[in-house]
């Protein structure tokens, strides 16, 4: 026998390793999801820094309209595009997703054009508010159908590095209005504007050059397939802001802005969960339709990363406040424990909700979502007034909570394999 046939296999090298995992698109999606977070702590630093509590209250505001009005756009596209489309080339997917855009966006642009004519004095932002946001909502519905693109293409290496050059741009142009000591709340807008529009818009032109093999027309399927998603979408999103329009309306954009300092930090911890569960989608539901998807180790492991990670957010995050934001912000404190608590379980009902998505149960997914976002707009109603900022903590917490509770009932009824 020779020297060669006695060798050992050669396993890959520690380098080797490191550059396969790096490959992965939960790993990558993780990463833009982690560069999107940090972006968005020094985003708000900067933000707090330059503006006073209420013109802070209005930035916030605007970003949550925009983020509302997106999902209405997408009309729950997102991942039933990435269950339909998978492995398409990416200029096909491209074009296959604007066709599925075009007639919400048009639909969405007229309502924001009659709002602004018909809406009275002392609700309407006036046009050039209004043409931000409109503006703003189409380059978040680009950015977020790139990176359901990405997904479904393998090309989500494509997608870190427009997020990557997004985050330079934003962090640039917030710098500059932060030097120039800017104070007008639509000026901050314009720079999330330009720098989303920018990387998005170049991705979007180099996929189209290359079409590949063209893609047979499932958008049936998916708009289909998204509609039962729909609920879920809107309902997600209005949990998950519903707080941030109830405060001003209930409490003041000063109360607000408080707030939001502390939220946007303590939403970071469910976003890498978040992009876990986007990037293993396609993954579960084929271990579904081959019968061996194992649910219950997935939400262990989930469980177990925020019962490691929360604990450390929240003391970190509570030490920092005043030294970071200033004191203006002391009162934040109160409510750092609260929505540490309801970030962790946010994160779970995620990978439960990915799970039923998997399985084909788009309508208990919606239940589930709905479920939540009614308990906790209920909740934002009941103690916002006599509690302020700390009503709407715990507001979320109970909303949250209950959402993941049906989700995981749901999920039981369902079928859980261990």
């Amino acid at each position: 026998m020779s020297e060669l046939q006695l060798a050992p296999p050669r396993r890959p090298g520690p380098a080797a390793w490191a550059g396969a995992q790096l490959r992965e698109s939960y790993v990558q999606l993780f990463a833009a999801q982690l560069l999107t977070g940090g972006v968005a702590f020094v985003a708000n630093i900067l933000m707090v820094r330059a503006l006073a509590p209420a013109h802070r209250g209005e930035v916030a505001l605007m970003l949550q309209v925009v983020y509302l009005s997106t999902q209405f756009m997408l009309l729950g596209t997102e991942r039933s595009f990435v269950a339909t489309y998978h492995e398409a080339a990416p200029g096909a997917a491209v074009k296959a997703y604007g066709k599925l855009l075009i007639v919400p966006c048009l639909v969405g642009l007229v309502l924001m054009a009659g709002f602004e004519v018909v809406a009275p004095d002392h609700y309407n932002p006036g046009l050039l508010v209004v043409g931000l946001i409109a503006a703003y909502t189409l380059v978040e519905v680009a950015g977020l159908a790139t990176r359901s693109i990405a997904i479904a293409a393998g090309r989500v290496g494509d997608f870190l590095v427009c997020r990557v050059v997004e985050a330079f741009l934003l962090l640039a142009l917030l710098a500059v209005l932060y030097t120039a000591n800017t104070t007008t709340p639509a000026l901050w807008i314009v720079a999330y504007l330009i720098a989303g529009l920018v990387p998005t818009a170049v991705y979007v032109v180099l996929w189209l050059r290359r079409p590949g093999a063209p893609l047979a027309d499932h958008n049936r399927a998916v708009r289909r397939e998204g509609l039962s998603l729909f609920p879920a979408a809107i309902s997600n999103m209005a949990m998950l802001r519903s707080d941030r329009l109830a405060l001003p309306a209930l409490a003041s954009t000063s109360a607000l802005g408080i707030y939001t300092a502390v939220a946007t930090m303590t939403e970071l911890l469910a976003w890498p969960v978040r992009a876990y569960a986007d990037a293993k989608l396609g993954k579960w539901r084929k271990e579904h339709n081959d019968g061996g998807l194992p649910t219950r180790p997935i939400l262990l492991a989930v469980a177990a990363y925020c019962l490691v990670v929360a604990p450390i957010a929240a003391g970190g995050l509570y030490l920092l406040i005043v030294p970071v934001f200033g004191h203006e912000y002391a009162q934040a404190k109160s409510v750092v424990v609260p929505l540490v608590a309801a970030a962790g379980l946010y994160a779970i009902s995620r990978v439960t909700l990915g799970l039923l998505i998997a399985k084909g149960r788009g309508s208990l997914v919606s239940a589930a979502e709905i479920t939540g976002f009614v308990v906790s707009f209920a909740a934002y109603l009941l103690l916002i007034p006599p509690f302020g900022i700390l009503g709407a903590a715990y507001g979320s917490l109970i909303g949250y909570g209950s959402c993941l509770l049906f989700a995981l009932a749901a999920n039981r009824l369902t079928g859980d394999r261990a």
